[in-house]
This record gives structure tokens, C-alpha cells and sequence, in this order.
């Protein structure tokens, strides 16, 4: 969806207005808007920026199984395109109702692989007026970061930032012992990551320093379809994790996971529904509370008791328990064999729970771009 008439030229600007006026939410202030079309799921957030963050006005989620029987066929489903045009026009119903002038709507792994992905997106373009820009690996694990920066422990040196999707999983390595705490948050909001992973990049900013990144192109969608006739639960799981630990074997950190100092200092943040999924069930909730579970902190034994549960004979039960409906069950097994593979690797008592994710950054980016948020942390 372009301007009418013009285009922003600031940087990170996707796209016209609509409706006409001030905001519906009736302040003087901007309002911003961030699309993530997953492979599972389609998510949109309306803001206004508000000091060093952001305050929602609206927002949107719902779960359209895009990339459902993708593994399988290599195309996307006339169900699924049915169930996400549905979903993508409420979500322009809402931008306009928002006057929404300055936004970012993008698509990501199941678009990507997908044959007739781009003959989708065009179809999207038709029938809801906007317009879904398909964006590369790399950009999907810079927006998981940025999201994720406010959340980074001042004594931390080496962050891993993980973010679980639907159709892929993206994690990226960041050195920042060199970055003085205070202008860390700023670094971060500035990360760059190399269109092709080693090629050299630009230091972000600060001595901020990418070890390494890579796109692993399985996600709890994917994964689960993958093994889907494998019976037992245990056994699928046990398949899972093994088959994703053979897919990131050239990125950097697994070749040196075993170098006594490589874990000094360390934080891994976790930005998926996996683990704030993980987070609820050690919390014990029975309605999903995201200011309880955003940014608290779990051990690696916490985590495995967690998942442990989840393999076990009362599954349906606790799964309920959270209010995740059972067709959405397996993915949260999937997601946990991709989680409980990464602690083996990289064991940590300190996983920051982040329930955040593309929209999120999005959002960070553009606004700081555009100067609107405040320097503080927070």
C-alpha cells in the first residue's frame, strides 16, 4: 500500500495513510503500525510512542495457519489464503479507523518458500488494499533483536537472542562487552546484519560487535508437520531436536560451544511463543498475564521441569490449564524441542522471557527513526 500522492522518505516508512484527520485515539500524537503475517499466525500492533517505549492502541492476533501442509505440498493452501485475507481485512479495517499514517506490514518464511508466495501477496494487495512487504531472513532476525534490546542485562558481554516462529527460527549472537551499559539500548536499535551471512558487516554502533547469525528455516509449524507421524510424543520430540540441532551446525557459536570461556557473561533472550508459553506454565497461570511474563527471568532446570511436564501423560491437561486449544498443543512440543536443544548447547541460568517480537521491533525501529521515544532505558 503506497502513498497517495507521495511517499515518506524517511527511512523505515512503508507505505501511505489511511483515513484522513487526527488518530482515532484522539491524541495529537503519531500513530504507528507494525503487521507480522508468520507462517502461523497473523499479528498487529497500533502505538503511540510514549516516553522510551511505546503505548498500544490497538492490536490484533489471530491464528490462520498460513503455511499449513507447506512442508508437504511446497504451496500455500486455498484454506489458508482464505483464513488470512479474512484476518488481513480486519486488519485494515483498523487502520483506517486509526488513521494510521506511518506503518511497516510485512511477511515472512511461509511467504518465502512458498511457489505461489509472491502470487499471494499480490492477492493480498487486491483484495485489502495493502501492501505486505516480504522481508529476507536477515531483516526478520535484526526486528527479533531490536524488540528484544530493552530487555538486555547491563553485565551481560555475550547476548543470544532467539526467536522462535512459526516456519523458521532465527538466532544471533551479539559481543557487546566493549558497549558501555548505558548506550547499549541505543547500539542495538542500530544493528545491522550482512544480507548474506559471513559477509562483513559494519560494526552497529558502540563496538557492538555480530558474532555470527543464522536462519535455521524450521519453525514449530514446520518442525511438527515434518515428524507429524511419529506417534509417540517423547520419541517425535526426541526427533526434532536432533534433526534442528543438524540444521544450525555452521553457525559459529555451536562450532565453539565447548570453549571454557565462551559462556563468560552470557544472557540468552527468548522472543516466541514457545517461551513465554514456558513462562506462563512455571508461573503456574491459568490466564496468560503478559506483564508477569515479559521480561521475567527462568533457570535452564526451571525450563526442562516445564518441558518435562509438558512430555508427560497430563499434557492435554496442563496445555488446557493455559488456555492453549489443543490444535495449537503440538506446536508448543515442537517449539520446546527447539528451545530445550538450544540450553543443551548453551546452558544458562539466566533465559530473559521477551513477549515480543517482529511488530515490536518494527515499532522501536521507526519511532527511533523518527526521534520520537526518549533516550532513557526502559
Amino acid at each position: 500500500m503506497r502513498a497517495q500522492g507521495h511517499t515518506h522518505n524517511r527511512k523505515g516508512a512503508r507505505g501511505k495513510g489511511f483515513g484522513k484527520g487526527r488518530a482515532a485515539h484522539g491524541s495529537d500524537r503519531p500513530l504507528y503500525a507494525a503487521l507480522d503475517l508468520g507462517t502461523n499466525s497473523c499479528r498487529m500492533l497500533i502505538a503511540a510512542p510514549h516516553e522510551a517505549s511505546f503505548r498500544i492502541v490497538d492490536a490484533f492476533s489471530k491464528s490462520v495457519k498460513l503455511g499449513k501442509e507447506l512442508e508437504r505440498t511446497g504451496s500455500l493452501s486455498q484454506a489458508a489464503i482464505a483464513r488470512t485475507l479474512g484476518a488481513l481485512q480486519v486488519c485494515a479495517t483498523k487502520l483506517r479507523r486509526h488513521g494510521v499514517k506511518r506503518f511497516r506490514l510485512v511477511a515472512t518464511e511461509a511467504c518465502r518458500r512458498a511457489e505461489n508466495g509472491d502470487a499471494f501477496l499480490k492477492q493480498v494487495t487486491r483484495q485489502t488494499g495493502l501492501k505486505l512487504e516480504l522481508i529476507d531472513p536477515a531483516e526478520e532476525a535484526r526486528l527479533a533483536v531490536v524488540s528484544c534490546a530493552p530487555l538486555v542485562d547491563p553485565s551481560a558481554s555475550q547476548v543470544l537472542v532467539i526467536d522462535i516462529g512459526g516456519g523458521s527460527t532465527e538466532l544471533v549472537w551479539l559481543d557487546i562487552g566493549d558497549v558501555p551499559p548505558a548506550e547499549r539500548r541505543a547500539a542495538i536499535m542500530k544493528l545491522q546484519l550482512a544480507r548474506k551471512r559471513g559477509a562483513d558487516i559494519a560494526l552497529a554502533a558502540g563496538h557492538l560487535r555480530v558474532v555470527d547469525w543464522i536462519s535455521v528455516p524450521l519453525g514449530v509449524a514446520t518442525l511438527h508437520e515434518r515428524f507429524s507421524d511419529v506417534e509417540d510424543r517423547r520419541s517425535r520430540f526426541a526427533l526434532m531436536s536432533w534433526y534442528f540441532e543438524e540444521q544450525m551446525a555452521e553457525f559459529t557459536p555451536y562450532i565453539d560451544a565447548e570453549l571454557p570461556d565462551y559462556l563468560v557473561g552470557f544472557q540468552m533472550i527468548g522472543t516466541s511463543g514457545t517461551v513465554t508459553t514456558v513462562g506462563a506454565a512455571h508461573l503456574g497461570l491459568t490466564r496468560y498475564d503478559r506483564t508477569a511474563v515479559d521480561g521475567m527471568s527462568l533457570t535452564g532446570d526451571e525450563i526442562n521441569t516445564v518441558i518435562d511436564g509438558f512430555l508427560g501423560q497430563g499434557f492435554q491437561t496442563r496445555i488446557g490449564k493455559l488456555g492453549i486449544g489443543l490444535d495449537r498443543a503440538d506446536l508448543v512440543i515442537s517449539g520446546s524441542a527447539i528451545l530445550q536443544t538450544l540450553l543443551r548447547i548453551w546452558p544458562t541460568d539466566r533465559l530473559s522471557v521477551a513477549d515480543r517480537g517482529l511488530r515490536e521491533g518494527m515499532l522501536y525501529a521507526m519511532m527511533s527513526a523518527d526521534g520520537v521515544l526518549t533516550q532513557e532505558d526502559g
